[in-house]
């Protein structure tokens, strides 16, 4: 039992947190009818938490009692990565919402000296408000009201950090049990408010770190069969999600809210507030997300404001809801490496380890629950394997189509196309189109002599492949990895994705991304910690 919150407990917080929405993504997903039918809050929810734990992983919070410049204590430096980690990988409304709940939290514990029960409950009423401020048109009986129930329970709890936790996350069950009485949409449907939900989940988590026990969440309501489809949801749903980040200054973006409500609806707009996230002239990174007809225009509206980036649009008319029992579909990804595994598990996927055997891919295909599995091979060795897991599947009822990907870095770049709103043949078509266009290449180090099409190698020499053939050989790692990236550059490519190895030395990824910076403006470039052995570098190029 925890007395108070230090920097060790948010990090597992904010790990189990991530473990848990994982377990119940597709639950999330199938509630997922407001504000449009697009059944993807969960997997939402995921990705923006995969972001949260990948920044904490990148930078360890100082360690003892010691203050950052900024007067951050350890804990409160914890909670500024995890929020800026979450903003930057939002996906979706409720994606920029919990990432204002994280920012909330940590603004108001960034010089807590010590986070009791007092503390966290004056931390969750700034957290709601946080999240209230960022939506331009706040709509009880969504994560907002849920948020709003778990604060004012905080509040008044009496007791220790244990107390308040456990009367956040009961008051926030309470509010998710009560949401289809405030929204008609999710009375009609039969199901809770997925992104409310999802906070029930994060908030369970929390309740695990300062107690040990793992609460027993209480069932969602199982979805109607005659639950509205897609376009029943209002007659006003609007055709497109816009989403980027955008560098600007706040008075910038106070215009931009005008232009975009003029737009469209469900605009929420999160600005990070770091210290140190600005470059000195006022500009702040925010995450915009809004629902139009006209993508060109909210995409202008980000450039009259300030620098837009990674930007997104989804096409959400006639995007069905996935519904228990229903056609439902899911993938099978082969992962050499842990971090690898966390990607794919991040996109939705099933992972199995490196050179699985049949078995261990056909488990892996019906552990998925899915009537339609992708696999996706990753290496030429483990193709048969996985045709043979297909074929037994089929005589299970479980259609199962093989992408021959012979990379991660293709197996990435199929899962970013994946549509539920297209057929299943055609989705796959779709895969498979997306991985043949990835131009993979693996960098490794020559463990005998050899003669190869790229001339002769000695042991402890680097060997740079492209799809599969040695196309270079050096002497050291990084110039050979620089030198690699040049030679697929020059042939075409708009992004760049680098996965590095268990044995990539450190400084090699800023290095290369340093390298595209200066040689390759113009290139997108996607950093991973892949975790992988043997390869201490593997590169898609798109």
């Amino acid at each position: 039992m925890l007395d108070s919150l230090d920097a060790a407990a948010v990090r597992r917080w904010c790990a189990l947190g991530l473990d848990a929405l994982r377990r119940h993504q597709r639950e999330i997903d199938e509630l997922n009818v407001y504000p449009v039918p697009d059944g993807d809050t969960g997997t939402n929810l995921v990705l923006t938490m995969t972001s949260a734990w990948q920044a904490l992983g990148a930078r360890e919070p100082v360690a003892g009692a010691e203050r950052t410049s900024h007067g951050q204590t350890p804990h409160g430096q914890a909670l500024a990565l995890m929020a800026r980690g979450a903003l930057l990988g939002a996906r979706g409304n409720s994606g920029v919402i919990v990432s204002q709940i994280l920012r909330g939290l940590a603004d108001a514990l960034r010089g807590a000296a010590v986070v009791d029960g007092p503390a966290l409950a004056h931390a969750l009423r700034r957290a709601a408000s946080a999240a209230y401020a960022a939506v331009a048109e706040p709509v009880e009986g969504t994560i907002l009201s849920v948020m709003a129930a778990s604060a004012e329970a905080a509040g008044r709890a009496a007791g220790g950090l244990a107390s308040v936790a456990r009367a956040a996350a009961a008051g926030a069950a309470e509010a998710l049990a009560r949401t289809p009485e405030q929204l008609p949409v999710l009375a009609r449907a039969g199901v809770v408010d997925a992104g409310g939900r999802g906070l029930v989940v994060l908030l369970d988590a929390l309740v695990q770190v300062v107690t040990g026990e793992v609460p027993t969440a209480a069932p969602t309501p199982p979805a109607d069969p005659r639950a509205p489809v897609a376009g029943e949801a209002s007659p006003e749903t609007y055709a497109y999600e816009v989403q980027y980040l955008l560098d600007a200054t706040e008075e910038a973006v106070d215009g931009l809210r005008a232009v975009l409500a003029g737009l469209g609806d469900s605009l929420v707009i999160a600005g990070d507030r770091d210290g140190d996230a600005g470059d000195g002239g006022g500009v702040r990174t925010w995450n915009v997300h809004v629902h139009v007809d006209d993508v060109g225009a909210a995409i202008e509206a980000g450039v009259q404001a300030g620098r837009p980036h990674r930007i997104s649009v989804t096409r959400l008319a006639d995007r069905p809801v996935t519904r228990p029992g229903a056609d439902t579909r899911s993938a099978v990804v082969v992962a050499p490496g842990p971090g690898l595994a966390d990607l794919f598990a991040a996109e939705g996927a099933i992972a199995v380890g490196a050179r699985p055997s049949t078995r261990e891919v056909l488990e892996a295909v019906r552990r998925t629950g899915a009537r339609h599995v992708v696999v996706l091979p990753n290496d030429p060795d483990s193709h048969a394997v996985a045709r043979a897991a297909a074929d037994e599947a089929a005589a299970e009822g479980i259609v199962v189509r093989v992408i021959p990907t012979r990379c991660p870095v293709q197996a990435l770049a199929a899962l970013a196309v994946r549509d539920a709103a297209r057929p299943f043949e055609d989705d796959v078509i779709a895969m498979a189109e997306a991985a043949g266009a990835c131009r993979y290449a693996e960098v490794t180090v020559a463990e005998r002599e050899a003669l190869t099409v790229a001339g002769r190698c000695e042991p402890g020499d680097i060997l740079a492949l492209v799809d599969g053939e040695v196309n270079l050989v050096g002497a050291d790692l990084a110039q050979t990895c620089r030198d690699l990236l040049d030679r697929l550059l020059a042939t075409g490519g708009e992004m760049v994705t680098l996965v590095v190895g268990a044995d990539g030395p450190d400084g090699l990824a800023d290095a290369l991304t340093e390298h595209l910076a200066r040689a390759w403006p113009y290139v997108e470039v996607h950093v991973y910690a892949g975790g992988q052995p043997h390869y201490p570098l593997l590169v898609g190029v798109e």
